[in-house]
């Protein structure tokens, strides 16, 4: 009996109760009454309860003792594949391709010969997939195998006919020595491309300053009033400033209409000295193709002369003389006696003694000196 036909009969003598009980209550009925009553409830209860009950077992006895028969597992047409080399675009990089090939039987004759399906649809998925990854960047993998996905998703006849593949959960990669072969040529082709911008942009900079801006002092001046078009007192104090910068931009000489703009220009040269010696000022003349010459020509103290004298060391003083000194103790350390010692001649070489008077006697004292005593 289920749940609801017990409710439904416990509910109709709970109901039957109370209304015998009522009546009881009415009537003044003895105590034996109300034994037989509850007795005559009970029994007709569970009568109720047992004719409302299913009639026979559900399952028929004869059918008891069989065991159950096994379900047959269904025939599955799939096969794996891994990491199979598939070319890209770039010779020698090839993609790894894994994949699970699914196929079902397509159209066949009757005297058809006998086949192996799976290895038929292994070789239609490859060579859809070969068709696809042909053309892909090798450092696209991951774009290429969406693609393939969604190109072989799609159950399509083998070029036999004899059965239909598909292939899912495909994986594209590449192995990890093409992984870091790629990384480090990206590197260096985005290095070189900066570079050859750079490179550019440099020789176009010169071309644009050597060319245009620096071509002469009149194109020097404009340029720099284009760009300080309100300054025009300090426009024309810097025009031997710019002669300049564009004499050296196109290795010439500064034009002689522009020279005494230049400051520090050199004046003109004292003729030599006879003999042929350079004196001092010359050691240093700003004249590109003699300065060579000249320096070949000097010799050492010459030099420290004319150095010593930029600092403004005067003759036979004391700063002058401790220089020299140490110059020469500096060559000497480094084997260069001579140049030492003439350095210590010409700088540090103590001055002569003073001649004696011959008004004085070698006391010192004068010839009226006794005299006086």
């Amino acid at each position: 009996m289920s749940s609801g036909h017990k409710t439904m009969t416990g509910f109709l003598t709970v109901i039957c109760g109370l209304i015998l009980a009522i009546v009881g209550l009415l009537m003044s009925w003895p105590l034996w009454v109300w034994t037989i009553i509850a007795v005559v409830l009970l029994t007709g209860s569970a009568l109720a309860a047992r004719a409302m009950g299913p009639s026979g077992a559900p399952i028929p006895p004869n059918r008891m003792l069989e065991p159950d028969l096994p379900i047959p597992e269904p025939e599955r047409w799939e096969r794996l594949v891994s990491e199979v080399a598939l070319p890209s675009a770039v010779p020698d990089y090839d993609f790894l391709f894994s994949a699970t090939i699914r196929w079902c039987p397509g159209d066949s004759r009757a005297d058809a010969p006998y086949i192996n399906p799976g290895a038929l649809a292994v070789d239609a998925v490859l060579d859809r997939a070969r068709r696809i990854t042909a053309t892909q960047p090798p450092h696209r993998s991951s774009l290429t195998q969406h693609q393939l996905n969604g190109a072989l998703g799609t159950m399509v006849p083998d070029p036999s006919g004899r059965v239909k593949a598909l292939a899912e959960d495909v994986i594209l990669r590449l192995s990890e020595a093409d992984i870091e072969r790629l990384h480090k040529l990206s590197t260096v082709r985005k290095d070189e491309e900066v570079w050859e911008h750079e490179r550019n942009y440099e020789r176009n900079k010169r071309a644009y300053l050597g060319e245009d801006v620096f071509k002469d002092t009149g194109s020097a001046v404009v340029w720099w009033m284009a760009k300080n078009d309100d300054h025009v007192e300090k426009a024309v104090n810097l025009i031997g400033p710019l002669a300049q910068l564009s004499s050296a931009a196109n290795n010439t000489e500064i034009p002689e209409r522009f020279r005494h703009l230049v400051s520090g220009f050199p004046p003109e040269r004292e003729p030599e000295r006879p003999g042929g010696d350079p004196s001092p000022d010359d050691l240093f003349y700003d004249d590109p193709f003699r300065t060579t010459r000249v320096f070949d020509e000097a010799s050492v103290t010459d030099l420290m002369e004319r150095a010593m004298d930029l600092l403004g060391l005067e003759e036979e003083s004391d700063g002058r003389a401790m220089l020299g000194r140490r110059i020469a103790d500096a060559l000497r350390a480094q084997g260069h006696d001579d140049i030492a010692e003439e350095v210590r001649r010409r700088f540090d070489e103590p001055p002569p003694p003073p001649e004696p008077d011959p008004d004085l006697d070698p006391d010192g004292f004068g010839p009226d000196s006794e005299a006086a005593a």
